[in-house]
């Protein structure tokens, strides 16, 4: 006999329980048991009235975000649907089946004001990095340091190619980003900047021949693949480098965590950089060396001449000394010459220098801390950093295909700097949750 389903009858008693119709092995479980935001309430009452109607919940509206970024839902308008619809996302953000969602246009109000101001979202990263600590999964041994090109919120047809004069009107009107990039300017006072070109719609966002976009700066534990810190930059290697050591020093400075080893790839082999882990830092630099002193053409590189440090000279395969001439002792003290008498009859000459009368050497400040990147890339334990700085690679591929940050919806520095450490904080509460289950059997989780 065929069944049908009989029509919906309102019951006069209703009893009904959000936590029943949650799956006990529903990630959201697993993250809700690990995130902890009562010290982002002590430090957010602060930028509150303590008189008037009272605001919504800002614990709300946090876990609303990372509930977002957890799965890939990039609109605030449509995460309010969701949130609207979905048991397990009421659950999440401890919200009742009557209980109303909060507008969308309540977040932007709130990140560009208090938000902003109290800086949250940082504070709410290393809340969960801490957690991260205290669970275990941090060893700080090694780190690994890398950077991702992530498209901005603006158009390559609003732009103006450098040199050209823009009209930016009055300040006080213009949109946000460019208010903050107008003023970035002025306290920065940089003639170069005015020299590239512009985005009419995000002029703090770096362009290029294809697209404008930002950098995120991820530095990262080899153990787990926890993320400590993350920094937005510009899209160059300086940029890079120099946002590795702020996160390195922040680090350092906050939870007193220093690795042993740096595993980068050669961007972060200039020699600057180098001197700095290994003179400053003490810090094995497990990169590779950024050098263009080998030559390709059959003729001696750096490596064929040997120096002696004690004398402070190079010595070149015929034995013969390059010395720093007393001209350019106060000039380039770091340039050495081989006198031209003895390279003229000079045997070898051809495979030194055929095409000068001399042949000339530079020597980097840093050359020593160089030289120690050199030589751990002969050892084992190099080839051991290559393969786990893949994890960073694997990050990034997450952020940009799973939690669909390809591209940027916020504007401005401020709005990527905010968007990298909410999709980080996210990151490394999906880590942690279901790393933890693999050891607690009753707290299993179900990747989404």
């Amino acid at each position: 006999m065929m069944g049908q389903q009989s029509g919906i009858q309102e019951q006069l008693f209703f009893c009904f329980s959000l936590e029943n119709h949650v799956p006990k092995d529903h990630l959201l479980r697993g993250i809700h048991r690990l995130l902890d935001l009562g010290d982002f309430r002590q430090q957010l009452s602060a930028f509150y009235s303590p008189i008037g109607r009272p605001s919504i919940d800002p614990e709300l509206m946090i876990r609303m975000l990372i509930l977002g970024y957890c799965f890939g839902i990039r609109s605030e308008r449509r995460l309010c649907e969701e949130v609207h619809l979905n048991l397990a996302y009421r659950w999440f953000c401890r919200l009742d089946l009557d209980d109303p969602v909060p507008d969308h246009s309540t977040f932007s109000k709130n990140r560009h004001g208090r938000f902003r101001e109290s800086q949250a979202f940082r504070l709410l990263f290393e809340t969960v990095l801490q957690r991260c600590m205290a669970e275990g999964l941090v060893k700080g041994e090694g780190f690994a340091t890398d950077a991702s090109i992530i498209k901005a919120d603006a158009q390559r047809q609003r732009r103006v190619e450098g040199g050209e004069t823009v009209d930016w009107g009055d300040p006080l009107q213009a949109s946000r980003p460019v208010r903050e990039y107008l003023a970035a300017l002025e306290d920065i006072n940089d003639p170069k900047e005015s020299a590239r070109t512009l985005s009419l719609t995000d002029p703090a966002a770096p362009g290029g021949p294809a697209f404008f976009a930002f950098c995120t700066n991820y530095l990262i534990d080899l153990e787990t693949g926890i993320i400590l810190d993350v920094e937005a930059s510009r899209v160059n290697k300086a940029a890079e480098v120099e946002a590795t050591r702020t996160m390195i020093d922040r680090v350092e400075d906050k939870f007193d965590l220093k690795p042993e080893r740096l595993v980068g790839d050669t961007n972060y082999g200039s020699a600057a950089m180098l001197g700095w882990l290994v003179d400053e830092k003490g810090i094995e630099p497990h990169v590779p060396v950024f050098d263009k002193s080998e030559r390709t053409d059959g003729t001696f590189g750096r490596s064929d001449f040997t120096f002696d440090a004690d004398n402070n000279r190079y010595i070149c395969p015929a034995g013969k000394f390059l010395k720093t001439s007393w001209r350019t002792k106060k000039k380039d003290p770091l340039r050495y010459r081989a006198s031209q008498y003895d390279c003229l009859a000079c045997p070898l000459k051809e495979q030194c220098c055929p095409n000068t009368l001399n042949r000339k050497i530079v020597r980097s400040p840093f050359e020593s801390a160089r030289d120690v990147a050199r030589a751990i890339t002969k050892t084992e334990a190099y080839k051991q950093s290559r393969k786990e700085r893949k994890k960073v690679e694997m990050l990034f591929a997450h952020l940009k295909r799973i939690l669909r940050l390809d591209k940027l919806r916020l504007r401005g520095f401020t709005g990527a700097q905010d968007e990298f450490l909410l999709a980080a904080t996210a990151q490394n509460l999906r880590r942690m949750a279901k790393r933890l289950a693999i050891h607690d059997p009753l707290a299993q989780v179900t990747p989404a």
